[in-house]
């Protein structure tokens, strides 16, 4: 065990985290497969015992597909948390797995829109949060380097340990709130790889529509592509059958445009048409519906108004 910048992980309070990086360590030396019903065991744990996650996904799925019968998204509620507990494993084998292995399992689709962006200048990645979103990032750095926007981690083990492995596998790693970096890699003709798609303070953010529901969301896509004279490469990560889809789209056309609004439904409503392939992969246990326009908490309604208990 280390100790680094004045923090002794060597500390009891952090030997849970230890044992728990250690396990997965171990387990993703298992068939892929093998992974993957493991994931599914931890996922159905993770759907029976954590109430309050599972209440939110019950919410953004009522929102988002109020055609669905309440049969139909209690299963695709399950599906979700199936999804999430694989993509702990997935998160291991984005810090350990075997390439040569994942590769094999892999397809890539549109690897030329992101080629020919590079071509004029800094490309802003646009990517959303699947639950494959990590895993993603490792495959893609074999082929081109990437300059990762990320969230801090509260756990500071984890933290320590997650910007140790990008330092180690892309070209930068740079914190959310560091626009200023984000900047300059771009104008010096990088990928930045970057998702928006989370809630956001009002501060940055408009209201627009996601799933048809007003959506406090960020707006920071536009400003970077428009500062870093950028072009916008929409790239998305999903699980499928066999292994894993990297898919990259066109680069946006007259983006950013005029209308900071009229750019984010953009952004929103290519999102949302990769979730409606892959429903269950999206990260639903995120509160993306929190704010009202008119202020207040949509959950806290939710909870005294909803079916979802």
């Amino acid at each position: 065990m280390e100790k680094l910048s004045g923090k002794n992980f060597a500390h009891p309070r952090h030997w849970l985290t230890w044992l728990g990086l250690g396990l997965l360590w171990l387990l993703v030396k298992l068939p892929w497969r093998t992974q993957m019903w493991l994931g599914k065991l931890f996922g159905l744990l993770m759907f029976y015992t954590l109430a309050r996650r599972r209440f939110i996904c019950c919410v953004n799925l009522e929102l988002a597909f109020p055609h669905l019968s309440n049969e139909e998204r209690i299963r695709l509620n399950r599906e979700h948390f199936v999804s999430l507990g694989q993509g702990v494993f997935e998160l291991g084998l984005s810090w350990w797995g075997n390439l040569e292995r994942l590769n094999r399992q892999t397809g890539i689709e549109g690897m030329e829109h992101l080629q020919a962006a590079l071509q004029y200048g800094g490309v802003v990645l646009l990517s959303a949060h699947f639950t494959s979103l990590e895993l993603g990032g490792r495959l893609l750095a074999q082929y081109h380097p990437l300059h990762v926007v990320y969230r801090p981690h509260q756990n500071p083990l984890i933290e320590w340990r997650t910007t140790r492995l990008r330092a180690e596998r892309y070209g930068k790693a740079i914190s959310r709130d560091n626009i200023r970096d984000m900047l300059r890699s771009l104008q010096q003709g990088h990928a930045v790889w970057y998702a928006q798609d989370q809630h956001f303070n009002r501060k940055n953010s408009l209201f627009a529509p996601f799933f048809g529901v007003e959506a406090a969301t960020n707006t920071a896509t536009s400003r970077l592509a428009k500062l870093g004279k950028a072009q916008v490469v929409p790239f998305f990560t999903v699980r499928t059958a066999r292994g894993y889809l990297l898919r990259f789209l066109p680069a946006l056309d007259d983006f950013p445009g005029e209308s900071l609004l009229a750019d984010t439904l953009r952004i929103n409503q290519i999102i949302e048409q990769q979730v409606r392939e892959f429903p269950a992969q999206y990260l639903w246990t995120h509160r993306r519906f929190k704010d009202l326009p008119e202020g207040g908490n949509r959950y806290e309604l939710y909870s005294k108004e909803s079916s979802c208990k």
